[in-house]
């Protein structure tokens, strides 16, 4: 049985789910910057792995970066062994959504969406960021 219109399935503890995508939660994905928490499965050990981070809005559209670093994050190469993850709202509306992510490694792309995430921040060291920051765009079925 497939789920109605805007209610996505998403996988937990090996079952397949699903939740509605409301207003509230529509409103929260809107916010030009919020915190948030994402759920990776860890590449090497297959366990669920939980951080907070910054998700951006940038024109409807969701991106979630980080500081520059020469390392690279264990969230980004769990995402790189596997793309879909669990989105955990906090912030306007709870909700855990199902979500995909598409890492941005193309320069220019990469400039163009580091240029308003470092406006958010108060950043100016751009050229930075392009270079070492983590940069994932997000996708959430239903929204």
């Amino acid at each position: 049985m497939r789920p109605a219109e805007g209610m996505p399935i998403f996988y937990k503890g090996g079952m397949a789910a699903t939740q509605p995508v409301d207003d509230k939660v529509r409103d929260a994905l809107s916010r030009p910057i919020t915190v948030v928490d994402i759920s990776t499965t860890g590449r090497k050990s297959g366990q669920e792995r939980r951080i907070e981070i910054v998700m951006h809005n940038i024109d409807g559209r969701l991106y979630i970066s980080g500081q520059p670093s020469r390392r690279r994050r264990s969230w980004l190469a769990n995402l790189d062994t596997n793309p879909k993850f669990t989105l955990h709202l906090k912030r306007g509306a709870r909700a855990d959504l199902p979500a995909t992510a598409r890492e941005i490694t193309d320069a220019a792309e990469r400039r163009q969406v580091l240029e308003r995430v470092a406006r958010n921040w108060k950043r100016d060291d751009v050229d930075v960021m392009v270079q070492y920051s983590p940069l994932i765009e997000v996708t959430v079925p239903g929204v």
